[in-house]
């Protein structure tokens, strides 16, 4: 049977790590936690599960943190987490299942990761994630901000589920933006990744001309993940709808699909565009085409998936539309009426 390495990085996560640790702890062979500079609990916390955790230095770079939780694996795999994560006991199961049949020919495993859940607790908002790594391929995280853990090989799809606890407000809401900006100040060239990235953080900050920029430089480059396209093509026209560009808004949801077939988030976008315009039949045709989207076709395809646009949400603008059709109709054969009878009086 395979071991498991778990290699994490915390900083100031008393509220989170022990329901974490708790939910892995049956799993995994051993843990490793790289503390960057707590100054809560923490780290009194995780002494409670593994005497291997060890103090280090932030930089303003997650990767070069978590590669140095990596270096200090010893197993077979290695398993990483966010404190905020966690393992339901069903994927706990699976987890424990999948340990057992794991062999050599397995470079990595991915596993779906829920970061946002309704008040039922049904899964919203998901996409997938490379969790588990063979340790002899020295596969290593790139990228200061918005880290990735970049793999190759023979990858296999889990149906395992990790849930994201929710999130935290962070104490430094401007801290990513001006790592980035940094960055630029000092002359590092940007990845086609980190293009898309900062274009994320001037999104977030409102700062939509340069994002828009950025956006543009990531999709020239022809470089990046098709999913981060599409998602950049999302961001790029809802930026120019809220500018009132609804033309330039349509362009970016059709440029979309040229990246994979249409994904129900655009279809929305396009349906809701058109319905506000009074375009009823246009937006009718985007709304049925998002509602017969497969919502586990595109769980496959990795990217970010707001689950509404797949299930409830094109089935009510629907009912919108076709309400509001009929009432178009209703007010037409009115109309209609009235200047016939303006013509020929309709005798009572």
């Amino acid at each position: 049977m395979a071991t498991i390495s778990l290699a994490m990085i915390v900083k100031n996560e008393e509220g989170h790590l022990e329901e974490c640790l708790n939910s892995v702890k049956e799993i995994v062979d051993e843990m490793i936690i790289v503390d960057t500079g707590s100054g809560d609990q923490t780290k009194s916390i995780a002494e409670k599960y593994t005497d291997r955790v060890f103090d280090f230095e932030w930089m303003d770079d997650f990767s070069t943190a978590r590669n140095e939780a990596f270096s200090k694996a010893t197993k077979d795999f290695i398993l990483w987490l966010d404190a905020d994560d966690r393992l339901l006991e069903a994927d706990q199961k699976k987890l424990k299942q999948l340990k057992r049949q794991l062999d050599e020919s397995v470079d990595a495993v991915s596993m779906i990761y829920n970061t946002g859940t309704d008040a039922e607790g049904k899964v919203t908002f998901s996409f997938r994630r490379n969790r588990l790594v063979k340790r002899s391929r020295g596969f290593r995280w790139t990228g200061r901000v918005h880290e990735c853990l970049e793999v190759g090989g023979n990858i296999i799809e889990s149906d395992i589920n990790v849930m994201h606890a929710g999130k935290k407000s962070r104490s430094n809401p401007d801290r990513n933006l001006k790592i980035y900006e940094k960055m630029l100040d000092d002359g590092i060239p940007f990845t086609p990744r980190d293009f898309y990235y900062y274009a994320n953080e001037c999104y977030d900050h409102k700062h939509y001309e340069t994002a828009v920029d950025y956006y543009e430089k990531f999709l020239q480059t022809e470089k990046g993940w098709s999913e981060d396209c599409i998602a950049a093509c999302a961001k790029l026209s809802d930026i120019y709808l809220t500018q009132g560009d609804s033309k330039q808004s349509v362009n970016y949801c059709l440029k979309s699909f040229s990246y994979d077939t249409p994904r129900a988030e655009h279809c929305c976008r396009l349906g809701a565009i058109y319905l506000s315009n009074n375009e009823l039949n246009k937006a009718i045709f985007w709304y049925e085409l998002a509602a017969g989207l497969d919502i586990e076709a595109a769980k496959k395809k990795g990217g970010f998936l707001n689950h509404s646009y797949y299930t409830w949400l094109p089935h009510v603008q629907l009912c919108v539309c076709y309400d509001r059709l009929k009432k178009n109709i209703h007010s037409q054969n009115c109309i209609t009426i009235k200047q016939k009878s303006m013509i020929h009086p309709i005798h009572m």
